[in-house]
């Protein structure tokens, strides 16, 4: 499905789109570079009792880059505009990865765009990892390369970085070096609902202890790991991921 928003055209998944069923509403947002199909095997599972929507960020999927590189505040605002185009008021917030940024961000707003029941984090983003003196170096270094010698600079752009980063295109690349550099973690205490943390144990993107932080510093929090999963813990651990996620959810009205 698609609609138009912010002067773009946005695609998003809509398990029920006439809102048929007297069901909770779960708006989802997906990890950087892994749009809304990506997590179909849980979407479609959550529909037997949900009405979710999950749409492509800008950028991603069939969703229109931004003109400009944007931060996380712009993500926030064209959410909050995603959902007042979809009549969305009262939803569940899920989100995984790169999602949690936009979700922490929203939670913070004093009063809220719109009711939130829940929030379900899944190996979330947000918080500014410790860096060390190599990771400086190699950053310092490529800015002296790209200013002396450009051209040099230009042929290792495509070998340095993420794969995320690499795989971008070069406006989105801006956009991600914008909301990575973003430290949230002042704004967790900001989260005025009840938030399940899920994350597994061998995650080394947003590692453990980012979800471990996450619950001490969000007011009402869960957190449940899966052991030995990594980045996408939900997929390599569905089903106890489904049965979390089922006592959780259900009792949302």
């Amino acid at each position: 499905m698609t609609v138009t928003v912010q002067g773009r055209t946005v695609a998003y998944i809509d398990t029920d789109p006439k809102h048929e069923a007297e069901k909770p509403t779960v708006l989802f947002l997906h990890g950087w570079g892994a749009p809304a199909e990506t997590y179909r095997l849980m979407l479609d599972h959550l529909a037997t009792y949900c009405r979710v929507v999950a749409p492509d960020l800008p950028g991603f999927g069939g969703s229109a880059e931004p003109e400009t590189p944007w931060c996380v505040d712009d993500y926030v605002k064209w959410t909050v505009d995603f959902a007042a185009t979809l009549n969305l008021t009262d939803v569940i917030l899920m989100n995984h990865s790169f999602g949690g940024r936009v979700s922490i961000k929203l939670l913070a707003q004093k009063p809220l765009p719109f009711a939130v029941k829940k929030a379900v984090f899944m190996d979330a983003a947000g918080i500014l990892p410790k860096r060390g003196l190599k990771y400086y170096a190699k950053v310092y270094s490529y800015k002296t390369m790209k200013k002396l010698f450009p051209k040099v600079a230009a042929k290792r752009q495509g070998k340095v970085g993420s794969s995320d980063y690499r795989n971008a295109s070069p406006l989105m690349r801006q956009t991600m070096v914008k909301c990575i550099n973003e430290d949230l973690t002042h704004l967790l205490g900001d989260n005025p609902v009840s938030t399940l943390l899920i994350w597994g144990s061998a995650d080394t993107a947003t590692p453990l202890s980012d979800g471990q932080k996450m619950e001490k510093l969000i007011p009402d929090a869960g957190l449940v790991v899966l052991e030995g999963a990594g980045h996408f813990a939900f997929a390599q651990q569905w089903g106890l991921c489904s049965r979390v996620l089922d006592s959780f959810l259900k009792g949302a009205k």
